[in-house]
Parts: structure tokens; C-alpha cells; sequence
């Protein structure tokens, strides 16, 4: 997504401030668009169309949620361009989202991003801060050996 880069301890939700739901990134995004970070096959669209399940080949299961409580809005200005079981390339676009209904109706427009299981993985390393674009590195996570 294109925004602000926000350190998930700053997002305003217990279970992706605290790492419940693994580690990563959130985003406060200037734009609604969400295109993949990696090449991976869709695990999951969300019936609400306000997140997504990513794994890749090396194994990480990557979840995408735009904004905070979103899923109260039951798909409402939500559109998905994939479907479980597509192949995505890096780049490729996932959803797009009425950023302004977002801030209207959710609780926050900060959209995580998290590698869910935490079992695989060695490290995460932040490379990026401040203002983002689409396609630029953000985070590098590193697999256990």
C-alpha cells in the first residue's frame, strides 16, 4: 500500500499491537489499493473482502488486513481482484478500498501486515520508514535454517 509506515505496536488493536498475530508492519495508507508484497499463492480472500491470506513458496503465511475493525462494514467499499487458490506476483493488485468509508465507518484506516506463523521464521527486519509506495521493500523476514 502507499502511506505511512506504522511500527504494529502503534496500531490501535490488542492482537496486532501485541504480535498475537505474528510480526510485521502496519501502514496508514494514502491510497486504497493493496498489491502484493511477494510472489505467493492467495490462501484466503476474507468473505468481507478487507483482508487477505498470502503463502509463499518458502512458506510464510502473510496476512493483509486493511484497517482496524473493518470487517464490521461487511464488505462495504471493498473489492477483491483475486480469489483463493490464484497465483500473484509481486505487484500484483489484491483489493482495492473506499479509503474515505474506511475512515468513516472503521476504527482506524492503519492496515497490518503480518507473517502469521512465527514458527518458521529467524528474523524480521524493517527497511523501510516514513512515507511508502507501492512496491517498494518494507520488511525482509528471514527463515530459521
Amino acid at each position: 500500500m502507499k502511506g505511512t509506515l506504522v511500527a504494529l505496536d502503534q496500531v490501535p488493536d490488542e492482537a496486532f499491537a501485541g504480535k498475537v498475530l505474528g510480526d510485521g508492519i502496519a501502514i496508514d495508507p494514502s491510497e486504497g489499493v493493496v498489491v502484493s508484497p511477494v510472489d505467493a499463492d492467495v490462501a484466503q480472500v476474507f468473505r468481507t473482502h478487507h483482508a487477505i491470506g498470502l503463502v509463499t513458496a518458502s512458506g510464510f503465511e502473510i496476512l493483509i488486513h486493511v484497517g482496524i475493525d473493518t470487517v464490521k462494514m461487511n464488505g462495504e467499499g471493498f473489492r477483491s481482484f483475486v480469489k483463493a487458490g490464484d497465483k500473484v506476483k509481486v505487484g500484483d493488485k489484491l483489493l482495492e478500498f473506499d479509503l474515505a468509508l474506511v475512515k468513516a465507518k472503521a476504527k482506524s484506516a492503519i492496515s497490518p501486515m503480518v507473517v502469521t506463523n512465527m514458527d518458521l521464521v529467524k528474523s524480521v527486519e524493517n527497511r523501510a520508514q516514513g512515507a511508502v509506495t507501492l512496491g517498494q521493500e518494507i520488511l525482509r523476514v528471514k527463515k530459521k535454517d
